[in-house]
């Protein structure tokens, strides 16, 4: 069985924190579990041990640490979050052993990979996680998720402007959502701008950064919703995709 490394002073060094015993060792369970589960579903071609450790684990934690930028403090208890677009389980799964105190829900279109998440959830010993087959259109015009989150997450799974309607209605007046991007342009961020002024939200602050083994260019846009969302966002399935909002 492939070891991760551990690299605890990088971890301190760079995001200003370091797992735990008990972290590590669910990071390398985690490792173990994507890496059987990828015989049978297309989780992730990211599966050598160091590149598994920058471009999922370190990657995904970059976007919540340091957490003075979320707005909700980094060790605050009870916060609600939502990765959307979760796939194999990231940056969720990674955030909820990060932060066993926050609550999160994973959602994915496919049910096979929520299915894997949640065959994990008891070998990585994580109960802080709910795992959801949905679309986010969906959820956003759903009272029970929608103005329900602290935090939302989520992956470059499309256009900045498209991932916004995607999660601002899904977001608390004062929440925060973090866009995980790779580079970013002026012209992108224009576009998003506009996109943030019809769905009732800012961009607090664009990270820009390189990661810490490969020099790999990344970007976490980090939005804030100002005023409740209207409600025609997000709307019907594949809409903001076929045809962006700006």
């Amino acid at each position: 069985m492939s070891s991760l490394p551990q690299k605890a002073d990088l971890w301190q060094s760079t995001l200003n924190w370091q797992p735990s015993d008990r972290q590590q060792a669910q990071f390398q369970t985690l490792y173990t579990e994507i890496l059987s589960g990828n015989q049978r579903l297309n989780l992730t071609r990211i599966t050598e041990p160091d590149e598994f450790w920058e471009k999922h684990l370190w990657d995904s934690l970059r976007g919540i640490f340091p957490g003075d930028q979320l707005g909700i403090g980094e060790n605050q208890t009870g916060i609600q979050a939502i990765d959307i677009g979760t796939g194999g389980g990231f940056p969720g799964l990674p955030v909820a052993i990060a932060q066993p105190t926050w609550q999160l829900k994973l959602v994915d279109s496919t049910r096979k990979k929520i299915q894997f998440i949640q065959d994990s959830l008891l070998p990585l010993k994580l109960t802080n996680v709910r795992c959801l087959v949905d679309r986010a259109e969906a959820l956003g015009q759903d009272p029970k998720h929608r103005e329900q989150y602290d935090l939302a997450l989520i992956r470059a799974v499309a256009t900045a402007s498209c991932c916004a309607e995607y999660v601002i209605p899904l977001l608390k007046v004062g929440g925060t959502a973090v866009l995980y991007r790779g580079q970013w342009t002026d012209d992108e961020q224009a576009e998003l701008t506009e996109a943030l002024e019809i769905l009732g939200a800012e961009l607090h602050h664009c990270d820009r950064f390189t990661t810490p083994l490969t020099d790999g260019q990344r970007t976490c846009l980090i939005l804030r919703k100002t005023s409740p969302t209207p409600d025609d966002y997000p709307r019907a399935i594949g809409i903001p995709t076929q045809h962006p909002i700006v």
